[in-house]
């Protein structure tokens, strides 16, 4: 595959990510999720103007996610990048494992990695407010960079989800019982391990085979949530993206150098 083709690949994976993680989010605050009133109590705000609020926010994140699959804006990219660290982060606030937020690494991590493939020189007001676009003559120092961000963004996500499992978190241990494991503590054990193990391998040395099969480990386990699984499942679509984009990328900072040809020197 031509390098200028898989770029666009890239784009195109992240944007529908970020576009995903605004529709999957906005989608809980217009179908009000009973948690989100936890998060509302960090700020102050009390549990009926919560309810009150989350319909509204919803149908924001909703917008700015189809802004982003038709019109896709820098602003709207970093603006994800921002609510969703702080969306993530108001889980601890709450009185939520740390691991909640750092296994939300996805949700701001693919409009990052976003932001970077598209960087341009050019700055100023209307620099935000433009067409995001990739460049087809990227050079290898940003591709070097976006990778770094993708393996940080991914090595998180899966380590966050590993240690949930260990700390024997309940709605986990409730997907596997409703599975039919019998000792779910014992399964969420293994998978804890697991995940650990895959993170620390994309942090350190990425294989492109091993991603792929994270990718759709990722994508298969987000299915298994007792309830509104589709919506939890479209809002992980940083996840998936992130570690896809990643194994795309892999292919391109991993070709090998095409050695020079000496021609025989004439006596």
């Amino acid at each position: 595959m031509h390098k200028n083709s898989v770029e666009h690949h890239i784009y195109t994976i992240l944007r529908l990510a970020v576009a995903m993680c605004f529709i999957g989010h906005g989608s809980f605050g217009i179908i009000t999720k009973p948690i989100w009133a936890n998060y509302f109590a960090v700020f102050g705000i009390g549990h009926d103007m919560a309810y009150t609020l989350m319909p509204v926010l919803g149908a924001a994140d909703i917008f700015l996610g189809l802004i982003m699959l038709f019109y896709p804006m820098r602003a709207i990219a970093a603006w994800l990048v921002i609510w969703g660290l702080v969306t993530a982060s108001l889980r601890p606030l709450s009185g939520e494992p740390f691991a909640e937020l750092i296994e939300r690494a996805g949700n701001f991590g693919a409009s990052l990695a976003l932001l970077i493939l598209c960087n341009k020189e050019e700055k100023g007001f209307k620099y935000w407010f433009t067409l995001i676009k990739p460049d087809f003559e990227i050079n290898k120092q940003l591709l070097k960079q976006l990778e770094t961000c993708l393996k940080i963004v991914c090595f998180l996500l899966l380590a966050g989800h590993g240690w949930l499992n260990l700390i024997y978190k309940k709605g986990l241990l409730g997907q596997y019982t409703s599975l039919g494991f019998h000792d779910p503590q014992h399964v969420a054990l293994l998978v804890g391990c697991f995940e650990l193990a895959a993170a620390v391998i994309i942090l350190v040395r990425p294989v492109r085979g091993l991603l792929l099969a994270f990718f759709i480990w990722k994508m298969a386990s987000e299915l298994l949530y007792p309830h509104w699984e589709v919506f939890e499942w479209v809002e992980r679509g940083g996840s998936y993206g992130s570690l896809l984009a990643l194994w795309l990328l892999l292919g391109i900072n991993r070709e090998p150098r095409t050695s020079q040809v000496v021609q025989p020197q004439s006596v």
